[in-house]
C-alpha cells in the first residue's frame, strides 16, 4: 500500500485529513476524509470507452448516509439500506451542481462518484464535507479535472460568520449558506437566511471563498503527491468548415428567432425546421464521408444558437421574448381557485404556471424523519410535482426525480421562515401546469398566495425570481431577469433568489460556466431584488395579506393542560378511552407531555360541537371526584351483590344492592339494567385501594 495522507486545521482547532492508497484501490479514485470522528469515503469511476455520439457528460453523484455510520438500525421491514431518502438526493446535488461545470466540455465518458458517510459522530454535518471528498477523489484519479472545488457551510449568528459548524451550533443562526468555488471564482451558492440583505449574503460568499482556497490547496497538495498523471480520451475533433457551412444554412432563422419576440412554441417550431433542413443538406453532401456527422451537426447548431442569442442579447439588448435585461413577464394570479381544499392560488408568469393547494392537518400529520444523522419530524411541507404535459412533452409518471424535490425544497426554504408558530401541520401542493422558465419561483410565489388564502398568519409574504446571465469572450455580460427556460438552456447561469420587502429567505445558483466574479454576483443580486419587488406588488393584487379566517373546511384545534398523571385515565387499556372519545365525537386527540408533571391534550376537528363534546368528556376523566358529590354514570356491570357503574369516564364504583333503593332489594337485574344511566352519589372511597362506593338510594326521596 502506498498510503498518503494530508490534513490542515480549521481556526477552530478541528483538524480535515485526507487519505488515499488504502481503501477502495480499484477505483479510479477512491479518498477517505475525516474530521473528528466523521468519516466519508469517496470514490470515482469513468469509462475508458467512449461513446462518440453522445454529445454531453453522462455524470452520475450518489451520496449514501450508512445508518450504522451512527450505529443505528434502517428502519422498514428489511432491516437494511436503501434507497436514497430526501436529504440524501439534496447534497447529491450539491455535490453534483460543483463539480459539472469543471470538466473539459469535450469529455464525455460514463462517470460515477460515490460519496459514502461510513462513521458520524452526529456533530459534523457531512453534506458540507461530501463535495470536498469528491473532488479530492478526482484530484487522484487520471480523470480530467484540472481545478480542484470545494464546499463549506457558512452561517451567521449574532452578526458572526462561522465556517462549518456542527449540528448543535445551528441554533439561533440567521444564514445558512452553502457555498463552492474553484480558487479562483464561485461555482455554486444555496441556502436559507432569515430576510438578510444582499450586502450580507455576498459577504457571507467571501468569507467562506477564503476558507474554500485553503482545502482547495490541501487537494492540490494530495494530487502533487499521487502524481498520477491525466488520462487521454476520445473526443470529436473540430471541424471549422463544416460548423461555417452549418452557420450559413441556420443563422437567418436564428436571427430571426433571437429578435422575433415569439411565444416558445414559434421559437421551437422554427428551429426545428432550421435543423431538419440544415442536417438534410449536410448529410445528402458528407454522409458517407463524416464520421460521427450527427452528433457534430447537433453539437455545433447548439454552439451557433447559443452564439447568436448572446450576441442579439449582449449587443443589441433584445431578449428572445422582446424584454429587456431587466423586465418581468406579465403575472397574473388568482386565489381560492380550488373550491374544497383549504387554500389555493393560480400563479402565472409569462408562459410558467402553479397551481398550489394548501392542506391544514393536526400533528399525526407531521412528516417524520428518519435518517442516519437525524431523528425527528417538520410541520411545514411543500411538495413539487412537474407532468411531461407541462412541457408538452409525454412522459411516464413515477416517484419524483432529483429535480422535482430539489425544487420543492427550495421553495419550502424560502417560505418556512415566514410560517408562525401553529398547531397546524401545513402541506403546500405545487402543481405546475406550465413551464417556461424558473417554476421553482412560480412554487414560491403561489406558495405565499395559497398560505395567505388558507388564513395562516405569515409574517411576510415571500416572491422569487430566476437571474440569468450571458457572457461574451470579450468579458462583457448582460445579466437577466426573470429567465425564459432556452436563456437558462443557452446561457451561463440560473441563479434563484427569493425574499421579503425585508430581506431575502433563500437562493440557490447553478452555473454552466468555470466560475463567476465577485462583480457579476453583485450585479445579479442588486437586479434581483427591483424583480422581487415588483413580482411581489404583482402579487398582491390578488390578496394583500392573509384571510382573517381559515377555511371552513379546516381542522379547528383546543388545547387543555392535563397533569401527566391522567394520561393514562384518558388513554385507557389498550387506548379503549381515547379511540371511544376520538369515534363519538369525530376529533383527533393528540397527547403531549410538559414541564413540571403537566402536559397537553390537543382536540382538533372541523366540527366545533365534536370538540366541545371532546373537550368535556376529557374534563370528566381528569376530574378529581369528591365525595358526597352527584354524578350521572352508566350501569357497566351487575352482579349478585350490586352493579358497577361509570359514574366518570374510565371510573367505575359499586353500588351495592343494599344502595338501589329504598326498599329490600332481592334481585339487581329488577331495578337496573346493563346501560341505563342512573344519578349515583359518592359515598366513600377506599383509602388503600382507592375504590370508590356509590349510592342511588342517597339521591331518592325519603319514605
Amino acid at each position: 500500500m502506498n498510503i498518503i495522507q494530508k490534513s490542515l486545521t480549521l481556526p477552530d482547532g478541528r483538524v480535515i485529513q485526507i487519505e488515499t492508497g488504502k481503501m477502495a484501490r480499484q477505483a479510479d479514485g477512491a479518498i477517505t476524509l475525516r474530521c473528528g470522528e466523521t468519516l466519508l469515503l469517496a470514490t470515482v469511476v469513468a469509462k475508458r470507452e467512449i461513446n462518440l455520439e453522445t454529445d454531453f457528460l453522462p455524470l452520475s453523484v450518489d451520496y449514501f448516509e450508512k445508518y450504522s455510520s451512527s450505529g443505528r438500525f434502517p428502519g422498514g421491514f428489511f432491516k437494511r439500506d436503501g434507497r436514497m431518502g430526501e436529504n440524501e438526493v439534496l447534497v447529491c446535488r450539491l455535490i453534483d451542481r460543483a463539480l459539472r461545470p469543471l470538466f473539459p466540455d469535450n469529455y464525455h465518458a460514463d462517470t460515477q462518484i460515490m460519496v459514502q458517510l461510513m462513521s458520524s459522530d452526529r456533530e459534523e454535518q457531512p453534506d458540507a464535507l461530501g463535495c470536498l471528498a469528491a473532488s479530492a477523489a478526482l484530484m487522484v484519479s487520471d480523470i480530467p479535472f484540472q481545478d480542484p472545488v470545494s464546499e463549506v457551510r457558512v452561517t451567521r449568528k449574532n452578526g458572526t460568520f462561522y465556517i462549518n459548524p456542527g449540528f448543535s451550533q445551528m441554533e439561533g443562526t440567521d444564514l445558512d449558506l452553502m457555498v463552492a468555488a474553484t480558487n479562483d471564482s464561485i461555482v455554486m451558492v444555496e441556502g436559507e437566511m432569515v430576510e438578510v440583505s444582499e450586502e450580507v449574503m455576498l459577504e457571507a460568499i467571501k468569507f467562506a471563498h477564503e476558507s474554500i482556497k485553503t482545502l482547495n490547496n490541501l487537494q492540490l497538495e494530495l494530487r502533487a503527491a499521487v502524481g498520477k498523471a491525466t488520462r487521454e480520451y476520445a473526443h470529436l475533433e473540430e471541424k471549422p468548415e463544416l460548423e461555417a457551412e452549418l452557420k450559413a444554412l441556420v443563422q437567418e432563422d436564428l436571427y430571426k428567432v433571437a429578435r422575433g419576440k415569439m411565444s416558445k412554441q414559434e421559437r421551437q417550431e422554427i428551429i426545428s425546421k432550421a435543423y431538419d433542413n440544415a442536417k438534410t443538406v449536410l448529410t445528402e453532401k458528407y454522409g458517407e464521408t463524416v464520421e460521427y456527422l450527427s452528433t457534430y451537426i447537433k453539437g455545433s447548431f447548439k454552439h451557433i444558437q447559443s452564439d447568436i442569442v448572446r450576441e442579439v442579447v449582449v449587443k443589441e439588448g433584445i431578449r428572445l421574448d422582446g424584454r429587456s435585461t431587466t423586465d418581468v413577464r406579465q403575472i397574473d394570479s388568482e386565489v381560492a381557485f380550488l373550491p374544497r381544499t383549504h387554500g389555493s392560488a393560480l400563479f402565472t408568469r409569462g408562459e410558467t404556471q402553479s397551481l398550489c393547494a394548501v392542506t391544514l392537518g393536526t400533528k399525526l400529520d407531521q412528516q417524520t424523519i428518519d435518517s442516519a444523522t437525524f431523528i425527528g419530524s417538520k410541520t411545514f411541507m411543500l411538495q413539487y410535482n412537474f407532468p411531461g404535459f407541462s412541457t408538452g412533452e409525454v412522459k411516464p409518471n413515477r416517484a419524483p426525480a432529483r429535480r422535482e424535490i430539489g425544487h420543492g425544497n427550495l421553495a419550502e426554504r424560502s417560505l418556512k421562515v415566514m410560517i408562525p408558530e401553529s398547531p397546524y401541520t401545513i402541506r403546500v401542493e405545487s402543481n405546475i401546469l406550465e413551464s417556461n422558465g424558473s417554476s421553482s419561483m412560480a412554487s414560491v410565489c403561489g406558495g405565499t398566495l395559497a398560505l395567505m388564502d388558507a388564513g395562516i398568519q405569515i409574517i411576510r409574504p415571500v416572491s422569487g425570481i430566476a437571474m440569468g446571465l450571458i457572457t461574451m469572450s470579450d468579458n462583457s455580460f448582460a445579466v437577466l431577469s426573470d429567465i425564459l427556460g432556452d436563456e437558462d438552456h443557452l446561457g451561463d447561469m440560473d441563479f434563484k433568489v427569493a425574499g421579503t420587502e425585508k430581506g431575502l429567505t433563500a437562493c440557490q445558483m447553478d452555473i454552466k460556466i468555470r466560475g463567476l466574479s465577485y462583480e457579476i454576483i453583485q450585479k445579479a443580486l442588486a437586479q434581483s431584488k427591483n424583480g422581487r419587488m415588483h413580482i411581489l406588488r404583482e402579487m398582491l393584487k390578488a390578496i394583500d395579506k392573509p384571510r382573517s379566517e381559515l377555511s371552513p373546511f379546516a381542522p379547528r384545534f383546543f388545547v387543555m393542560s392535563i397533569p401527566h398523571e391522567y394520561f393514562g385515565a384518558v388513554i385507557g387499556p389498550g387506548g379503549k378511552v381515547i379511540q371511544e372519545i376520538q369515534k363519538t365525537t369525530e376529533t383527533v386527540i393528540v397527547l403531549e407531555e410538559g414541564p413540571n408533571s403537566v402536559g397537553t391534550a390537543t382536540i382538533s376537528s372541523s366540527n366545533a360541537k365534536g370538540i366541545e363534546m371532546a373537550v368535556a368528556q376529557i374534563r370528566n376523566i381528569v376530574q378529581i371526584p369528591e365525595i358526597g358529590e352527584t354524578y350521572t354514570g352508566k350501569v357497566r356491570s351487575i352482579q349478585a351483590f350490586g352493579a358497577f357503574v361509570e359514574f366518570l369516564p374510565g371510573k367505575d364504583g359499586l353500588v351495592h344492592i343494599s344502595e338501589i333503593a329504598n326498599e329490600k332489594v332481592d334481585k339487581v337485574e329488577n331495578y337496573l339494567k346493563l346501560g341505563d344511566e342512573v344519578n349515583v352519589k359518592l359515598l366513600d372511597i377506599d383509602p388503600k385501594s382507592g375504590k370508590f362506593r356509590l349510592s342511588i338510594k342517597a339521591l331518592l326521596p325519603k319514605k
